[in-house]
C-alpha cells in the first residue's frame, strides 16, 4: 500500500518537477547573461541598468522562441512530418542561425517608428522608456504562452513602445497613421494568409485528391507544386531572410526563386516518377508526398524569422547599449555580437523550454492537420509576406501562419458540409425508388472525379420533371442538418481575443512600468 501511494505522489509530482527544471533553466541562461555582461562592460557608465536591459532581453527572446516560433514548425508537427523534439532541434539551429547570419548589423529602436525618439530629448527617459515597453512585451507574450494563445511579438513590443512613449512624452509623441495600420494588420493578415492557404488546399483537391486516379495525378502534379513551393521560399528567403546581408530587388528575387523552382521540379519529378517508388492510389498515399517540402519549409521559416524576428528582443536592448554609451537618443543603433547571441540564444532555448505548448496549439488543438493542409499553410506563410511587402502592407507572421490554419480548417468544413449536402439531395431526389439502385448512385458519385460530380448533378436536375426540385428551405435545412465543425470554435475565439488586446494591454502595463522604474531612478 506504501509502495502504491509512493508511486501515485511520483505521479503526481512529475509535471511539477519538469516545470521547476525548466524554469531553473532559464534563471541559469539570464543568470549567464548577467555575468557576461557585467565581465565585458565593467567600465560602462550605467553598468547596473545595462546589466538589467540584457537580462529583460534575454528573458523576451526566451518568449519569443516559446510563443512565435511555434507558428513555424506547429503545422509540419500537427501533420506529423516532424516529430515533436526534432521539429524543436531543426527551429532552435535555423532560429538561431537565421539571427546571427542574417539578423543586420544595424537595427531601428523604434520598431514600426510607432514613435519620434527626437521628441524624447533626456537620455536617462529614453533607456527608461525602452526597458518598460521591453519588459511589457515579454510579461505579455509569457502570459500569452501560459494560456496557449499565439499572438504577435512585434505588436507586443509596438504595443509596449506606444504605452512607454505616452507615459514619457504624451499622445502627441506616437505616429497615429502608423498605428492605424497596424491595426490595420489585425485584419489583413489572418484574412489574406487563410485565402491564399484556402486556394492552395482547393487548388490540390482540384489537381489530385478529386481525381479517380490520384496516384497518377499525384505524379504529375505534385512536383509542380513542390516546385512553386520551392520557387516562393527562395524569394521570400532572399527578401526577407537575406535582405539585411545583401540588398537584393523583387525582380532579382523572383529570377533566383524560378531557377530555384525549377531545378526542384525536374529533381522532384524524377524522385516522383521512378518505377521504384509506390504511390498508394489515396490521399493518404499523396500525404505522404509532402512530408520533405514540409521539413524543408519549417526549416526555412525559422531562418527567415529568425533574422527578422531577432529584433523584436535586441532592438531595444541595443537602443539602450547604444544610447548609456553615447549618451544620446539615437533613431537607429549598432547591434554589437553579444546583444545578437542574447536574443539568437535565447529564441532557441526558450522554445526548446516552453515552445511545445503553443507547437501543439498551432499543429493540432485549432483543426487537424494532414501533410498537405499543414504544406498549404506553409505556402500561405510564405506568399503572403512577400506580396504584403512589396504592397506596403503591415502584416505579422503570427496572425498570417494562424489565419492559414483557420483557412483550411474552415474551407474543410464548407466542403464536407457541401458534399454531405449532395449525398442529402441524392437521397431525397431518389426517394421511394428501389435502395440497391439508389446505393448504386450514391456508390457512382462517390468513386467520379470533381468534374463527374458535376455533371452527375447537372443531370439529375435536368431530369423530365420525375423528381420535384429540392426548395430554399429544404436546402437551408440541409445545410443545418449536415454541417460539420472541423474548427475548434473555443479556441479561434481565444485566439481572436488575444490578438484584439496584444497592443492596448502591452501598452498599458508599459506605461505603468515606466513609471514605477522612473519613481525608482529619480533621485
Amino acid at each position: 500500500m506504501e509502495l502504491e501511494q509512493l508511486n501515485a505522489i511520483e505521479k503526481a509530482t512529475r509535471y511539477g518537477r519538469a516545470e521547476v527544471f525548466r524554469i531553473g533553466v532559464a534563471v541559469i541562461f539570464l543568470a549567464g547573461v548577467m555575468l557576461y555582461v557585467r565581465s565585458i562592460g565593467a567600465d560602462a557608465p550605467n553598468m547596473v541598468i545595462l546589466v538589467a536591459a540584457a537580462m529583460i532581453g534575454g528573458y523576451m527572446a526566451m518568449n519569443i522562441g516559446a510563443n512565435d516560433v511555434a507558428n513555424n514548425v506547429g503545422p509540419a508537427v500537427g501533420s506529423k512530418a516532424l516529430t515533436l523534439a526534432g521539429a524543436i532541434a531543426i527551429a532552435a539551429i535555423f532560429e538561431a542561425s537565421g539571427a546571427l547570419i542574417a539578423g543586420g548589423d544595424v537595427v531601428s529602436t523604434i520598431k514600426k517608428g510607432i514613435i519620434d525618439p527626437a521628441l524624447i530629448g533626456d537620455p536617462d527617459t529614453f533607456i527608461w522608456l525602452m526597458i518598460a515597453a521591453l519588459l511589457a512585451a515579454a510579461l505579455w507574450l509569457n502570459a500569452a504562452t501560459y494560456v496557449g494563445a499565439p499572438v504577435s511579438t512585434t505588436h507586443s513590443i509596438v504595443g509596449g513602445v506606444m504605452g512607454a512613449g505616452i507615459a514619457a512624452g504624451g499622445v502627441d509623441i506616437v505616429d497615429w497613421s502608423q498605428f492605424g495600420q497596424i491595426v490595420a494588420s489585425w485584419v489583413i493578415s489572418p484574412v489574406l494568409g487563410g485565402a491564399i492557404a484556402a486556394l492552395t488546399l482547393y487548388l490540390i483537391k482540384r489537381r489530385i485528391t478529386y481525381k479517380r486516379e490520384i496516384a497518377q495525378a499525384a505524379r504529375y502534379n505534385v512536383p509542380l507544386f513542390v516546385a512553386i513551393m520551392a520557387g516562393v521560399f527562395a524569394t521570400y528567403l532572399v527578401i526577407k531572410g537575406l535582405g539585411k546581408v545583401v540588398d537584393i530587388g523583387l525582380l532579382p528575387a523572383i529570377g533566383f526563386g524560378a531557377l530555384i523552382g525549377i531545378i526542384v521540379w525536374r529533381l522532384t519529378k524524377w524522385l516522383v516518377t521512378r518505377p521504384s517508388v509506390e504511390v498508394e492510389n489515396s490521399k493518404a498515399g499523396v500525404d505522404s508526398l509532402f512530408t520533405s517540402p514540409l521539413i524543408f519549409s519549417a526549416a526555412l521559416l525559422s531562418f527567415a524569422h529568425g533574422a527578422n524576428d531577432v529584433a523584436n528582443a535586441v532592438g531595444p536592448l541595443a537602443a539602450i547599449n547604444e544610447t548609456i554609451l553615447h549618451g544620446g537618443v539615437v533613431a537607429q543603433a549598432a547591434i554589437p555580437g553579444w546583444v545578437m547571441w542574447v536574443g539568437a540564444l535565447g529564441i532557441a532555448l526558450g522554445l526548446a523550454l516552453f515552445g511545445p505548448k503553443l507547437i501543439r496549439t498551432v499543429g493540432s488543438e485549432i483543426t487537424e492537420l494532414d501533410r498537405m493542409r499543414a504544406f498549404c499553410v506553409a505556402m500561405a506563410a510564405a506568399v503572403t509576406v512577400i506580396i504584403a511587402s512589396q504592397l506596403g502592407l503591415p502584416v505579422s507572421s503570427t496572425h498570417i501562419a494562424i489565419g492559414g490554419v483557420f483557412g483550411v480548417g474552415f474551407l474543410r468544413e464548407h466542403l464536407k458540409t457541401t458534399y454531405r449536402e449532395k449525398i442529402a439531395e441524392i437521397e431525397v431526389r431518389h426517394a421511394g425508388e428501389d435502395r440497391e439502385k439508389v446505393e448504386r448512385v450514391l456508390k457512382e458519385f462517390e468513386e467520379a472525379s470533381f468534374e463527374e460530380k458535376g455533371e452527375i448533378l447537372k443531370k439529375l436536375k435536368s431530369t423530365d420533371g420525375r423528381y420535384a426540385p429540392i426548395s430554399k428551405s429544404e436546402r437551408k435545412s440541409l445545410k443545418k442538418l449536415y454541417r460539420q465543425d472541423l474548427v475548434k470554435r473555443s479556441a479561434v475565439l481565444k485566439i481572436v481575443a488575444a490578438w484584439l488586446i496584444t497592443v492596448p494591454l502591452s501598452a498599458l502595463l508599459a506605461a505603468m512600468l515606466f513609471f514605477t522604474i522612473r519613481g525608482m531612478l529619480l533621485p
